[in-house]
């Protein structure tokens, strides 16, 4: 039986231009049999809303090192329920201090992966979570 395979939409949000990071974390996800669209630096929260409904993924992963993860992700979030976009997993990864993982969980944010968090880590996660998987 062929399973469907897992699209995410990968997004730099912000003026945040540390994108290392985020590439690696895409290599892993195709590597891992994932297709992974890398939106690139400096994305709006429109943007991202507005590509990962055109493009029809699984799941939108944000990268956030600049320490505005949960004003984004509360965007995000408010902006994907005002367009009732409820088929997709939200999953951030980045500089996050454990304090706020509550914080972005209780606002709709299904996966947290601070930075070192292992690769295969995430990708379990994706693959139990997300709807193709």
């Amino acid at each position: 039986m062929d399973r469907k395979r897992i699209r995410v939409l990968l997004a730099k949000p912000g003026l945040d231009g540390h994108d290392r990071g985020a590439k690696v974390v895409a290599h892993a996800l195709r590597e891992a049999g994932m297709e992974v669209i890398y939106t690139g630096l400096h994305q709006t929260v429109a943007g991202i809303v507005n590509q990962a409904v055109q493009e029809g993924v699984d799941v939108i992963g944000l990268s956030i090192m600049s320490g505005a993860h949960v004003p984004i992700c509360r965007k995000l979030t408010q902006l994907l329920k005002a367009e009732g976009v409820t088929d997709k997993i939200v999953v951030v990864g980045g500089v996050i201090p454990n304090r706020d993982i509550p914080v972005l969980e209780q606002m709709g944010v299904s996966g947290v992966f601070p930075g070192g968090t292992p690769f295969r880590e995430i990708i379990r996660f994706i693959e139990e979570n997300a709807n193709g998987g």
